[in-house]
């Protein structure tokens, strides 16, 4: 199958090239990458400025073709599937990573990584995000989720588009590792802490500096999986409509027309 893969650390991150590397083995590869970091752009496009994409060439990724773009990861699948790619290199699913650090709970909101997986979801292809929960990473760590996951996507590409699988794998292998748990995400809560610092002119800035205070749930979340040593695999779905409050609010309009 055709496997487009996107990132927000960057074309020249280790687990990128690991996991386009293992991919390769079976299926074409197809990588549109920031030229740099990119972390926790979130789902930002860039709409100031050109996008600059250039062709990066790399045989030790194994894969078909690697281009770089000077923009967001939610930019790279975008322009890729749109412009890019032609016809017979669409993909038959979308991946992102695999992720240098952990994406649980709220951080999927601020997660770069993540948004290039559902800015293909959003554009109706299957997509995936992997992330390892480490940051202390030698590079064999990134082996095993690679290899899950070429796995995985042999059945992964019968199961319904728009919704996006949000997975993060625990340090380890398949002997340490634990077990899959399918899970929701974490009401994960850090504390809102911006340490203010004295640059060498004098002049005061802010660094944010808030840690982890703990995780409200007692429900097995993301966040607790790998906590376990499990990994975790959120199905998550960019249409951010309160289903349940629709009736809600549609009761509240009705009376407030009647008064």
């Amino acid at each position: 199958m055709n496997i487009l893969i996107s990132n927000d650390d960057g074309i020249n991150a280790l687990g990128l090239k690991i996991l386009s590397q293992e991919l390769a083995k079976k299926h074409d590869v197809y990588i549109i990458a920031p030229d740099r970091e990119q972390s926790a752009k979130s789902h930002s496009l860039t709409i100031h400025s050109p996008l600059r994409v250039k062709e990066f060439d790399n045989k030790d990724f194994g894969a078909k073709k690697i281009w770089t773009v000077t923009g967001t990861p939610a930019d790279c699948v975008k322009i890729g599937i749109s412009t890019i790619l032609e016809d017979s290199q669409k993909p038959d699913i979308v991946l992102s990573g695999i992720n240098h650090g952990p994406n649980l709970g709220h951080d999927v909101r601020y997660s770069g990584t993540v948004s290039a997986a559902i800015e293909g979801s959003m554009l109706g292809y299957n997509s995936i995000a992997v992330s390892l929960a480490s940051i202390n990473i030698d590079p064999n760590d990134f082996i095993y989720p690679a290899k899950f996951i070429s796995s995985f996507i042999d059945s992964f590409t019968q199961y319904e588009t728009g919704v996006t699988l949000n997975i993060n794998f625990p340090k380890g292998n398949e002997e340490t590792i634990k077990d899959i748990a399918i899970t929701k995400l974490a009401k994960r809560i850090f504390t809102s802490e911006y340490e203010k610092r004295v640059d060498p002119q004098g002049r005061e800035y802010y660094w944010l500096a808030g840690v982890l205070a703990g995780d409200l749930q007692n429900e097995l979340t993301d966040l607790e999986a790998i906590r376990n040593n499990i990994i975790s695999i959120t199905p998550i779905y960019y249409d951010m409509t309160s289903m349940e409050s629709i009736q809600k609010l549609s009761n509240i309009l009705q009376k407030q027309a009647i008064a």
